[in-house]
């Protein structure tokens, strides 16, 4: 990873990792017209910053990987629209930062490039009109539901550098618990969880305590809490060098974010800020990055269908 940088909102930026964020806007307009204009202009601002630390220009990208939760990625196809660079629009719900890592990554692997950009975003406003209701019907917010990020982060990733580097991708099955509750996404995404890091300690020959971070994103109080009861049924404590961005991002007591947060801009910003940051001061050398996706629409919510669920894990690692 040659470079990350991450932009945030007003509320972000009154969080505990406030110092950690490349930009704080105080807009959430990000001086365009419309909420969605602003995510896509968010989203231009992270890949710029990247660049900028990587000292590469932008044509040096031989591939965008990137993703929102918008419908049809708009967030993400606008913002880019203009690049003129090979582009694949993901969508993995808040787990679209490890599905981009991973594609850029194999893609960098393979041999099928050199230097590609994986960019990923969300924005509280943009989601609200999308998900639930205009933010002027003033809806009221269960204790389970969580409050979407409004940030965004772009890492450049590249065949030759110091690193952190991508050691191991472990691509997660759709899970599905049959929980219906749209606001209690935790519940909805711990199974997912579970599925994929067990996966990934199972096919690896690995132990929690391998790593010196093992962090979700964005499973909140409640799904946090699940995965470690999960693991504990198996006899294993993951609590010790366990966290989840959701509720890193966030102060739940000073904030009034109930369960915590989640969006696609959580893991990316708390990703592309505080633990990369931390890993090139050398605070870790080992982080299991696996952040979840809950794969519901509008319509499926309201036609009575349960949540499916997907998680990610990229393991990163200081070393080579």
């Amino acid at each position: 990873m040659a470079a990350s940088a991450c932009i945030v909102g007003k509320k972000e930026g009154e969080g505990p990792l406030r110092d950690s964020f490349d930009t704080i806007i105080e807009d959430s307009y990000f001086g365009e017209k419309t909420w969605e204009k602003a995510e896509s202009t968010m989203q231009k601002m992270a890949l710029q910053k990247a660049l900028e630390k990587a000292n590469l220009p932008p044509t040096a990208l031989e591939f965008i990987f990137a993703g929102d939760l918008l419908n049809q990625c708009i967030g993400s196809t606008f913002s880019m629209r203009d690049m003129g660079i090979p582009f694949f629009g993901l969508f993995g719900a808040c787990s679209t930062m490890a599905e981009s890592l991973a594609l850029a990554s194999m893609a960098i692997d393979g041999g099928f490039a050199d230097t590609a950009a994986a960019i990923t975003s969300s924005h509280f406003c943009t989601a609200e009109r999308q998900f639930r209701f205009p933010l002027e019907y003033g809806g009221q917010r269960t204790p389970t539901a969580q409050w979407t990020v409004t940030g965004s982060g772009a890492v450049i990733l590249t065949a030759e550098g110091p690193g952190p580097y991508v050691k191991h991708i472990t691509c997660g099955k759709i899970v599905d618990a049959g929980i219906k509750d749209a606001n209690n996404m935790g519940a909805a995404m711990a199974p997912a969880a579970y599925s994929t890091i067990s996966a990934h300690f199972n096919d690896l020959a690995l132990r929690p305590s391998d790593y010196d971070l093992i962090v979700t994103g964005d499973l909140g109080a409640m799904g946090a809490e699940i995965l470690v009861d999960f693991f504990k049924n198996d006899g294993v404590d993951i609590s010790h060098n366990y966290n989840d961005c959701g509720l890193m991002i966030f102060s739940r007591q000073e904030q009034d974010v109930h369960a915590g947060g989640s969006g696609c801009g959580c893991s990316a910003s708390v990703l592309c800020g505080h633990l990369l940051n931390g890993m090139r001061d050398g605070r870790w050398k080992k982080i299991l990055f696996a952040p979840t996706g809950a794969l519901l629409s509008p319509t499926s919510t309201q036609q009575g269908e349960s949540i499916p669920s997907i998680c990610c894990a990229i393991a990163i690692s200081t070393q080579k």
